[in-house]
């Protein structure tokens, strides 16, 4: 497997955030890759950045995914190619002969190198980009860059104040967990009690039905999130009771009840 490394660059510029070890190098690798004839494989789960980096590497290539019936079309009248979900082509051995007799400089995409078997070997480089939670360096500027998206969106004023907290977003899905939970919490930044009682009405009413508990069982959307605020902002529950306006005992019989949530 060929190692490559040069110079690192402004990753501003090309829109791929690169601050821990693991994509700083991957960046280094593409740098060099994009004047080399050398076919590459990405791998990484989803929204790792697999598309950002091949786009970058090959800006004008065309994107085919695996499944799509043109796929041979596009390589044999392509010099470069990004094959996305390379593992759900329907004839590896076939897409290793074409790309051999036309030349055609290949870019694949896949979550995991080993369901593509023995076309692996049509790969000189191989890049593999870690899930968000393992470089822990790229998820603050990731999140305020998604922060500049949800200003520019929603229409307002403030992503340069506005602080995200980075301990409560969701990280499953990597970058688009990520950009979810970003605009979420960007968005109740700034949003007014108004706006905040017409999402729990068209959540509350799409769970309407004839339980006569409903009124129990949907208790919880109000008092989690009071309580939770309150750990965050008043640090014991002697201050939380007083807030609250509760004595101690029925305010640890809240926190209990609902344990599961906190």
């Amino acid at each position: 497997m060929l190692k490559v490394a040069v110079a690192a660059q402004d990753v501003e510029t090309i829109n791929f955030i690169a601050e821990s070890k693991p994509l700083k190098e991957a960046l280094k690798s593409a740098n060099l890759l994009k004047s080399l004839q050398f076919n590459t494989l990405i791998s990484g789960e989803y929204g790792t950045g697999r598309h950002t980096l091949a786009s970058y590497m090959m800006p004008d290539a065309a994107v085919i995914n695996g499944s799509d019936v043109d796929l041979y079309t596009h390589i044999e009248n392509s010099d470069q190619i990004i094959i996305e979900d390379i593992d759900r082509v329907d004839s590896l051995s076939r897409v290793l002969q074409s790309v051999s007799k036309h030349k055609t400089k290949v870019i694949a995409i896949t979550e995991d190198p080993s369901s593509i078997g023995p076309i692996i070997s049509l790969f000189s480089v191989r890049i593999e980009l870690p899930p968000l939670s393992e470089r822990r360096e790229d998820i603050l500027p990731l999140a305020m860059k998604f922060a500049k998206e949800a200003e520019v969106m929603f229409g307002e004023k403030g992503a340069k104040d506005f602080i995200p907290d980075i301990e409560s977003v969701d990280l499953s899905r990597n970058a688009f967990s990520l950009r979810r939970s970003i605009f979420l919490q960007y968005f109740a930044e700034n949003m007014v009690s108004e706006e905040l009682m017409m999402l729990n009405q068209a959540y509350l009413l799409k769970r309407m039905d004839d339980s006569e508990d409903i009124y129990r069982r949907e208790l919880f959307l109000y008092e989690v999130p009071l309580i939770r605020a309150g750990m965050k902002r008043y640090k014991s529950q002697l201050k939380m009771s007083q807030a609250f306006g509760l004595n101690r005992n029925t305010l640890r019989k809240k926190i209990t009840e609902w344990k599961e949530y906190l």
